[in-house]
C-alpha cells in the first residue's frame, strides 16, 4: 500500500489551485464591469460636474471664457473704473434692474462671473465691446455693461449669473 504524506503535493492539490485562481480571476472578471456601471459615464459628469477655476492669472481687465454644462461662463476681473461705473449706474433706469452688488459675491467685487448666451436669442457676446464696454451682441445689437446688465437692444434678460462660490480668494468653483 502506498501512502503520500500529507507535505507532498498531489494533482488533485494542484487541481483545487488552479480551479480556485480561475474562480477568482472570473469572478473579478465579472465584479469590475458591475461596480463601473454604476458610475456616472463621461456625458454626465461633464454636463453637471462642479469646475473649478484658479483666478490668479487673470489680469484686471481681463475676461477668460470656460466652459460648464457646455455653456461658455465669462470670468471678468473687472478694474475699479469698471466697478465705479457698474455702481454709479440708476438701476430704475434700467431694463431689467438689479444693482452691482446684486450680481458679484460679497468681498469679492472686482469679480463678475456670468453665462455667456445673450438673452435674446442664444448668441455669444463679445467681450469688450459696445457703448458701456461690457458685452456687445453682434446679431441683434443687444448691449450689456460692465455688471452684465442689459442696457440697449432686444435682449429682455441682464446675462445670467451661474452657481458659484469662492473656494479661496483665488479660487471659484462653478455648478
Amino acid at each position: 500500500m502506498t501512502t503520500v504524506s500529507s507535505a507532498e503535493h498531489t494533482r488533485r492539490d494542484f487541481l483545487y489551485i488552479a480551479t480556485g485562481a480561475v474562480g477568482a480571476v472570473g469572478a473579478a472578471a465579472v465584479l469590475v464591469p458591475l461596480i463601473a456601471q454604476m458610475n456616472p459615464d463621461a456625458s454626465t459628469i461633464a454636463a453637471g460636474a462642479p469646475i473649478e477655476v484658479d483666478l490668479a492669472p487673470i489680469a484686471d481687465g481681463q475676461i477668460i471664457k470656460v466652459f460648464w454644462r457646455s455653456k461658455p461662463i465669462f470670468i471678468f476681473h473687472r478694474t475699479q473704473k469698471e466697478i465705479d461705473e457698474a455702481k454709479n449706474v440708476d438701476v430704475a433706469t434700467l431694463p431689467d434692474p438689479e444693482s452691482d452688488a446684486q450680481r458679484t459675491k460679497p468681498g469679492h467685487e472686482p469679480w463678475l462671473v456670468v453665462i455667456g448666451i445673450c438673452t435674446h436669442l442664444g448668441c455669444i457676446p463679445i467681450a469688450h465691446e459696445g457703448e458701456y464696454h461690457g458685452w456687445f451682441c453682434p446679431c441683434h445689437g443687444s448691449q450689456y455693461d460692465t455688471a452684465g446688465r442689459i442696457r440697449k437692444g432686444p435682449a429682455p434678460k441682464n446675462l445670467v449669473l451661474p452657481p458659484y462660490q469662492f473656494v479661496s480668494d483665488t479660487k471659484i468653483r462653478i455648478g
